[in-house]
């Protein structure tokens, strides 16, 4: 129906193949998506399908006007577009539950936000390997030279101590490991980039 899906990340776990074989998990929630707008080709110059996510207490106003002109009863955190792939298209109002969207051993990328670890060093935020600890030195963490002189400025990208984390993160290769419609329950093979209750967004390979 639609090219991906939303969901919420849980906590990791392990279960065991069909062969014995015990595999790491990621353990997410995902709750059906309510659908809001349908973009066409002839009216918007692609084809799209609008869903909304999440909840929140207090809506902006122009989320407000526009879950009030569809008489809808939500408050959604956010909304997310994705293509539409079959011919099937939903009506606005309906519900999209993640087992119309993915199947067992799907190929799937997920797309997250990842953990913000603040200001760190090149050490934690590079893996710059530490200097000697020779008896008193302040520089077994330091970056030390960072090149030569000329251009006589720090060259953009250069690796260096700074904001480390809270960017745009996608891990390709992921596996549809079970689908659980009636608690609303996926699991993925492997880590997901995100933090714990954070949103991420599942895109077909």
């Amino acid at each position: 129906m639609i090219s991906g899906f939303l969901v919420k990340k849980g906590q990791m776990t392990s279960v065991y193949t069909e062969n014995g074989k015990r595999i790491a998990v990621t353990k997410c929630v995902a709750l059906p998506l309510k659908v809001t707008q349908i973009k066409t080709v002839e009216k918007d110059g692609y084809s799209s399908i609008q869903v909304a996510f999440g909840s929140k207490k207090n809506l902006d106003q122009a989320t407000s006007k526009k879950i009030s002109k569809l008489k809808m009863d939500i408050k959604p955190k956010n909304f997310k577009e994705f293509k539409l792939v079959t011919d099937q298209i939903p009506e606005i109002g309906s519900d999209i539950t993640v087992d119309a969207v993915f199947a067992l051993n799907d190929k799937i990328d997920a797309t997250g936000i990842s953990k913000g670890h603040g200001f760190a060093g090149v050490v934690k935020r590079h893996g710059f390997k530490k200097q000697p600890l020779l008896g008193a030195s302040n520089y077994v963490r330091r970056p030390g030279s960072i090149g030569a002189q000329t251009p006589g400025k720090v060259v953009r990208g250069k690796k260096m101590p700074g904001h480390f984390g809270n960017v745009s993160q996608t891990v390709t290769g992921l596996k549809i490991v079970s689908i659980n419609p009636e608690i609303n329950e996926i699991l993925i093979s492997g880590s997901v980039p995100g933090s714990i209750n954070s949103w991420v967004v599942l895109q077909k390979k």
